[in-house]
């Protein structure tokens, strides 16, 4: 097993509890309220995990690099939409909807990955992404 494997799966197990702590969070408060807080904590807890690693000075390098630097901006214009769509999703839906339908993201990634990074998918795996597609549809529906 790859350490990526290991990565992957803490990911999928946090993202899980994004989704619980986020819908009892969200009763009775704004999502985008609550997005634009959840964003200052992920930062600032970030930020700890650099200095602790004594990796402080790699974010100056970083800035230094317009390439990487409105690429890294992209991702962080992205990620915003896609927290605030996801917890404004959460406010109204029910997580055994909206998780589903939010891991379609799996899907469009690896299509984008193929037209713009040409990455190779096989049959198999063609045949995975297809059944998560399926699957996020059919669990989502009512």
């Amino acid at each position: 097993m790859g350490v990526w494997l290991i990565y992957a799966l803490l990911a999928a197990v946090t993202a899980a509890f994004v989704a619980i702590f986020g819908k009892i969070g969200l009763k009775e408060i704004d999502a985008n309220s609550a997005t634009a807080i959840r964003s200052v904590i992920m930062a600032l807890f970030l930020l700890g995990v650099v200095a602790v690693q004594g990796k402080m000075g790699h974010l100056s390098e970083i800035l230094a690099q317009k390439r990487a630097m409105t690429f890294i901006v992209l991702t962080g214009v992205s990620g915003a939409l896609s927290w605030l769509f996801y917890f404004l999703a959460l406010k109204y839906g029910k997580v055994s909807q909206v998780a589903p339908i939010d891991k379609l993201s799996v899907v469009i990634a690896v299509v984008l990955a193929f037209y713009f990074l040409g990455e190779k998918i096989s049959w198999i795996n063609g045949i995975g992404v297809f059944l998560i597609a399926a699957g996020a549809i059919l669990v989502a529906i009512k």
